[in-house]
């Protein structure tokens, strides 16, 4: 099977992309390198995963149809994995004319040029944002999901949609999945657990918005990547998933077990809660485990030594790799 993996050089599309590989598949890696965060970390998991004979890595943005169209001529591609977006909920509210460009007329325009090649498969990476501050928890696929607190999760609405009308007018078999704050290994440098973690090993203080009570359903890589591949292997008609832990921590709590897994106390700086934040996610994942067989194995304790690990010794090559004063 050939697989188009948008945004494939990013934290979870190079996952998703070495999982492909393992698994025998063809892999086009399409990505745009942008500067939201440095374009070096993600520079470095492209040339890692192109080293590979059966991954082909095409730079380009969502935006641009003559690079979409390389993605497609050439080689077949059977089914799409559509990671690539603008992240970030804070950023959005700064520049949503730019969120709305990229994550809603870039996925129609990947949508529009898939109908164009006979395309018709999908996975769709959509978010626990969504559910903006639904007063019922757990989070359910069925719950009402017109309230969204932020542009970035209104476009990530507007993504499902348009999905859901491809399925509805061409017949496309998609599955859009909802992830809820996905951590590990690679992890985006502004993300909380990566920022805290860093801060806590340099002994530099950590902005604590709000009270510490707020609660987030945290999401081990690997569980992502296995519910990935179980939704590729049901993909038929059109689903939304929850793909998460289905267990909950406070802010508060994960500062204290990242503490213990580095072995040193956090500084902390008090900050009111941030326009668009939320005050809990917190995933039903029923249905995946009917539908596809999703089964998360990383308790949020396990995966944060995981991630500590991979940190510290991402710290250890830097550190060796500056040239020498002497």
């Amino acid at each position: 099977m050939n697989v188009l993996v948008t945004g494939g050089a990013g934290f979870i599309g190079s996952h998703v992309v070495e999982g492909l590989v393992t698994a025998g598949h063809g892999v086009i890696c399409f990505d745009n390198f942008d500067e939201f965060y440095d374009p070096a970390i993600k520079r470095r998991n492209a040339a890692a995963l192109s080293s590979c004979d059966s991954v082909r890595l095409i730079e380009g943005d969502l935006r641009d149809q003559l690079a979409l169209d390389r993605c497609f001529n050439g080689e077949r591609i059977d089914v799409v994995i559509h990671l690539a977006a603008r992240a970030g909920v804070r950023p959005s509210l700064l520049q949503p004319e730019l969120y709305y460009d990229v994550n809603v007329m870039g996925t129609l325009r990947l949508l529009e040029t898939m109908r164009r090649n006979d395309v018709t498969r999908m996975l769709f990476a959509s978010s626990s944002s969504v559910y903006g501050n639904n007063p019922k928890t757990p989070f359910s696929e069925s719950d009402n999901v017109d309230m969204p607190v932020s542009p970035y999760a209104a476009t990530k609405k507007a993504g499902e949609l348009l999905c859901h009308t491809f399925h509805h007018l061409y017949g496309f078999d998609i599955f859009c999945l909802r992830f809820f704050t996905v951590y590990g290994p690679r992890q985006r440098p502004e993300m909380a657990i990566h920022q805290f973690a860093r801060s806590i090993m340099d002994g530099k203080p950590i902005s604590v918005y709000g009270d510490g009570t707020s609660r987030r359903d945290y999401t081990y890589i690997a569980d992502i990547v296995d519910g990935i591949n179980k939704s590729l292997s049901a993909l038929q008609g059109y689903e939304i998933l929850n793909l998460g832990e289905s267990q909950t921590i406070s802010l508060g709590d994960l500062i204290r077990l990242l503490e213990k897994a580095i072995g040193r106390k956090a500084i902390l700086k008090q900050e009111p809660m941030q326009p668009g934040d939320v005050l809990v996610t917190f995933a039903d994942i029923t249905k995946a485990r009917q539908l596809v067989g999703y089964s998360p194995q990383w308790p949020v304790e396990l995966g944060l030594e995981k991630f500590v690990g991979w940190l510290r010794q991402t710290e250890e090559v830097s550190k060796h790799s500056l040239p020498s004063n002497n």
